[in-house]
């Protein structure tokens, strides 16, 4: 068992984490995208919309979900590795993530977005944030966080920081999306290892009490072709800030 500080963030390998994880299109991912996609279809947004990502690491799919209806999006990360890939992915954004916006531009708005790699590097800033500590100074209309809260610790009391502290940075009614590891074991990152909480379903809903209105929860099963060993699905829930 080890908290989150116990693990060196700044040395998270993200080409090897992306490589392993969204340099092709998974079925789970496919079908998560799909169910945001269609949640934030059904929103009335203003023209200054602000969204956040929390924990981004090496994944632009929540962000690119976010795309068409934020005048701004925020994207939080602790780790200085994955701030620096960020910022240069942005800059050139590569041909993987034409897989997953092909998936989101099965709908409008998403299909009339003009040069979608253009609009993201133009929308969006990288920041250095730590869901376990950081305060926030403003509150954002829309937010994500995927596949990070029960990624960064064994420890429930943090897993519990982690989504306190992402609903805290929404203001009042906004619309969210988070995804979770089911019962993860733990995951290698170019060669190193780092943590994770087993948490599943009835965890998730006890912890989400009182924290969004409005909630839907999705759980899909591991697939014909596992990310990695050590998990039994991934766990979907969107609503709205209290």
């Amino acid at each position: 068992m080890a908290g989150n500080a116990a693990y060196d963030w700044d040395a998270f390998d993200s080409d090897d984490y992306l490589e392993h994880n969204y340099a092709e299109l998974h079925d789970e991912d496919r079908r998560i995208l799909e169910i945001v996609r269609d949640f934030l279809c059904g929103q009335s947004f203003d023209a200054d919309t602000r969204g956040v990502d929390v924990g981004t690491g090496t994944n632009l799919y929540p962000a690119l979900a976010m795309l068409p209806f934020c005048d701004r999006i925020s994207l939080l990360e602790l780790s200085e590795a994955n701030r620096r890939w960020l910022s240069s992915q942005l800059r050139c954004c590569s041909e993987n993530w034409d897989r997953f916006w092909r998936v989101l531009a099965e709908r409008e708005p998403y299909r009339t977005v003009d040069q979608p790699r253009d609009c993201l590097y133009r929308r969006t800033s990288v920041q250095k944030w730590d869901i376990l500590g950081s305060v926030p100074d403003m509150k954002w209309d829309l937010g994500t966080m995927f596949f990070v809260a029960e990624s960064i610790t064994t420890f429930r009391e943090e897993f519990t920081t982690a989504l306190h502290g992402f609903c805290s940075l929404l203001k009042p009614g906004a619309p969210f999306a988070m995804t979770f590891m089911e019962n993860s074991k733990g995951y290698e990152v170019g060669g190193r290892h780092f943590p994770a909480l087993g948490i599943d379903m009835g965890d998730l809903q006890e912890e989400m009490c009182g924290l969004g209105n409005g909630m839907e929860f999705y759980r899909f099963g591991v697939g014909p072709e596992p990310l990695r060993d050590g998990y039994s699905g991934m766990i979907l829930v969107h609503g709205y800030a209290k």
